[in-house]
C-alpha cells in the first residue's frame, strides 16, 4: 500500500527503528506512511529522508548558526507539554503559511490519547529566561525521528528551526545512534527543501521503486513516483487516440483514505492518478488503468465502490464520485503497446463501461 497507518499500544525502540527504515513516521500517537500528498488540489510525491550520523560532520551553516546563537540557553530532557509551550506554539502557528495542528497537545498526542507510546525528547531554547523555541524528536534503539520544531516568529532571523535540527542531530550522535530521520521532502514544493541542505554528504532518500536508501546526490527525475505515473499514463493515452478512444488522466481524490482511522486496514485503492475512459459515466465504476512504479508495470483494474460521497463541484481532472477498492487485476504488462492493444479491444466494445 502507498498509504497506511498503525495505532500501536506499545512501541519498543527496535520496532520504531523498523518503521523508520521503511519510510514510516509519527502522527500524534499513530505511525503512518504515505508516498503522495495533496496541497490545495495539487498532488506531489513525498520522498523520505535520513541522515547517516557516522558520516555526518558540521557544515558551514551549522558553524555559523552555533556562533550566532551561542548566547541562547539550551535545555534537553523528556518532553512535557506546558502552557508556556502552547503559547509559543500558538504564536508560531499564526505566523506560518500552511495549516498546522491546532495545538501542541494535538500534534504530539492526538485528540484522545493521554499517554505516549513514544519516548519523546525536547530541546528548549531560551533568550535569558524567555522560551523562544522548542524542538521534539523520538529516539529509538539505533535511530531517531525529528518530529517538529517551533519558534517565536520575532526570532525568525536566527533560523531557529534549522538550528534545532542541528542540535537534535548532535544529541543523537552523542547517543551513538546510526540514523536521524527528518521526515520527507516534496519535489516541486519548496517549503520542505531546507531539509536537503542539512548534512547533505550524509543524506539519503528512500527510493520507492526499489525500497533502497540511496545518497541524495543520486536522486533523479525518475525517483519522483507521481511524475513517472503521470508520464507513463500520458504515453498510453496518446497511443489510444488513433484508436478513437478518448481517455483522461484523473487525480483520485481519496488516494489517502487509508490514513483515516475508521478506514485503517481496509486496503482501499490508493493510487493518486489513473487513466479512465472519458466516455464512461462516473456513476458507474468502470475499469481503469494505473502505472505502478514499484513493479514497473501498467495494470488494468476492476474496482468496486466502498462509498459514494455527496456530489462535489465539477472538477474535470478529479475523480471523486466513489471511494474505490480494487476487486481484480484484469491485465498487467510492462509494455505500453500491449496495454494499448487490450484497451483497444475492451474500451471499443459497446459494453466497455460495465465490463
Amino acid at each position: 500500500m502507498f498509504a497506511q497507518v498503525h495505532f500501536p499500544e506499545i512501541l519498543p525502540p527496535q520496532d520504531l527503528d523498523g518503521y523508520l527504515e521503511n519510510g514510516w513516521f509519527r502522527m500524534g500517537q499513530t505511525i503512518f506512511t504515505t508516498n503522495f500528498l495533496n496541497f490545495k488540489d495539487q498532488f506531489y510525491s513525498a520522498i523520505w529522508l535520513r541522515v547517516i550520523l557516522d558520516e555526518y560532520s558540521e557544515d558551514k551553516t551549522q558553524q555559523k548558526l552555533f556562533r550566532q546563537n551561542a548566547d541562547f540557553r539550551t535545555e534537553i530532557g523528556p518532553a512535557l507539554i506546558t502552557s508556556e509551550k502552547e503559547l509559543l506554539y500558538e504564536k508560531y502557528r499564526k505566523s506560518v503559511a500552511f495549516e498546522p495542528s491546532t495545538s501542541l497537545q494535538n500534534l504530539l498526542m492526538g485528540k484522545v490519547a493521554t499517554t505516549s507510546v513514544f519516548n519523546t525528547v525536547e530541546i528548549n531554547l531560551y533568550d535569558k529566561d524567555v522560551l523562544i523555541a522548542v524542538g521534539f524528536f523520538d529516539p529509538g534503539a539505533t535511530s531517531a525521528m525529528g518530529i517538529t520544531s517551533v519558534y517565536d516568529p520575532d526570532y525568525k532571523k536566527y533560523s531557529l528551526g534549522k538550528y534545532l535540527i542541528y542540535l537534535k542531530i548532535n544529541y543523537c550522535k552523542q547517543l551513538n545512534l546510526r540514523y536521524f530521520y527528518p521526515g520527507y521532502f516534496v519535489p516541486g514544493y519548496s517549503f520542505f527543501d531546507y531539509k536537503l541542505s542539512i548534512g547533505k554528504p550524509a543524506l539519503e532518500f528512500l527510493r520507492l521503486r526499489s525500497r533502497q536508501w540511496l545518497k541524495i546526490g543520486d536522486f533523479a527525475q525518475d525517483d519522483i513516483p507521481l511524475a513517472v505515473m503521470q508520464q507513463k499514463l500520458a504515453v498510453l493515452k496518446e497511443l489510444l487516440l488513433p484508436c478513437g478512444i478518448e481517455c483522461r488522466v484523473y487525480k483520485y481524490d481519496f488516494f489517502d483514505a487509508n490514513l483515516v482511522q475508521s478506514l485503517a486496514g481496509a486496503e482501499l485503492f490508493d493510487f493518486p492518478v489513473f487513466l479512465g475512459n472519458s466516455k464512461a459515466s462516473h456513476e458507474l465504476v468502470a475499469p481503469i488503468v494505473v502505472y505502478d512504479v514499484r513493479d514497473g508495470q501498467y495494470h488494468f483494474l476492476k474496482c468496486f465502490s466502498v462509498w459514494a460521497p455527496p456530489p462535489q463541484e465539477n472538477r474535470t481532472e478529479f475523480y471523486s464520485e466513489h471511494v474505490l477498492k480494487t476487486e481484480e487485476y484484469l491485465f498487467s504488462s510492462e509494455k505500453v503497446e500491449e496495454m494499448a492493444a487490450i484497451l483497444n479491444t475492451v474500451w471499443n466494445d459497446r459494453n466497455a463501461t460495465s465490463l
